[in-house]
């Protein structure tokens, strides 16, 4: 549905986007991760045309991003702004009229969208009458009208309480159900494992991370497994290091060891197996790891782009988290 091939762009003699590539199918939940000062907003410029690439492509249903082609876009940005002395519901179907709806579809999609976010009551009101959660939930609807193809939210959950951000959620899979597609971007990284499919991650303007969340922690997983047993394991063959992990048992294996023995040297020796998993990192900690060591994939370069000197270090030529 949404695909980037090979897109740069440069600043100042800085490639801020360098070579990214990657491909959104109909009704995913992709993730856009990256640092501060990764390009994330520069990319989201290029996907929504607010900016052109250097060179690359950027393609929505096939077609080249530009034109009528944008109506099917919507962004939600960091940065959030409404009209404060309009009503809420003349905000929200001003923005329906943009994306090519007549004025009285417009009023009452917006009615619509208010009465789901709960705030129907609240429709004839002035933004400014308004809480400032309340205004996030209009401004998470501006996105939501006209029925788009494509939802780029930044940090959607921003200035929402837990009842609130359920309640995005539940939305999110009712459009996602319907053949929406998200790019979502967000620091909130227990919200990318619960809601995304996928993930991209840039540094510096490069791709560092690419592909299934499932492959991404595989790929980063300890050489380990988590035991939930009734006692401690004892030292057996495969194992170098046991140590206790929040009421669990951590087993540590040898190079040449794997999950499967391990176990059922476990259930040879009668040690009361409750669970048993293979250990993973969570998605925070991969985030930090990878920005730390400068990791990229391999794709040619040896480094960050020029003009980043005093950044992180050379990115080494590792391929990670699955298909480029």
């Amino acid at each position: 549905m949404l695909e980037v091939r090979d897109v740069v762009k440069t600043y100042d003699g800085r490639a801020v986007v360098n070579r990214v590539s990657f491909e959104v199918p109909p009704g995913e939940i992709f993730a856009l991760l990256g640092p501060n000062g990764a390009g994330k907003t520069t990319l989201i410029r290029m996907i929504t045309d607010i900016l052109r690439p250097d060179s690359g492509e950027i393609r929505l249903d096939g077609q080249v991003v530009g034109g009528d082609a944008k109506r099917r876009i919507a962004y939600l940005p960091e940065e959030r702004g409404l009209y404060r002395r309009v009503k809420v519901v003349e905000a929200l179907a001003y923005f329906g009229e943009l994306k090519g709806l007549v004025r009285q579809a417009a009023r009452q999609e917006a009615l619509d969208l208010l009465a789901r976010v709960d705030l129907r009551e609240w429709a004839d009101k002035q933004v400014q009458a308004l809480s400032k959660g309340m205004q996030q939930k209009v401004q998470l609807c501006t996105t939501l009208i006209g029925d788009p193809r494509l939802l780029i939210l930044d940090e959607p959950f921003a200035g929402l309480d837990p009842l609130n951000t359920q309640m995005f959620e539940e939305i999110l899979h009712e459009r996602r159900a319907a053949g929406c597609t998200v790019l979502l971007s967000t620091h909130q990284m227990n919200k990318v494992e619960e809601l995304c499919d996928r993930a991209l991650m840039i540094n510096h303007g490069f791709m560092v991370l690419y592909g299934t969340l499932r492959d991404i922690r595989r790929e980063y997983a300890d050489h380990a497994v988590v035991v939930r047993t009734e006692r401690a394991p004892g030292a057996m063959p495969g194992v170098n290091r046991i140590e206790p992990v929040n009421g669990d048992w951590k087993l540590t294996l040898e190079p040449e060891a794997t999950p499967q023995a391990v176990l059922g040297a476990l259930v040879e020796r009668g040690v009361p197996v409750e669970s048993f998993a293979i250990a993973t990192l969570p998605l925070e900690d991969i985030f930090v790891k990878v920005v730390r060591e400068g990791r990229g994939l391999d794709r040619g370069q040896s480094g960050p782009p020029a003009g980043a000197a005093g950044e992180a270090g050379p990115a080494t030529a590792t391929a990670k988290g699955g298909a480029r």
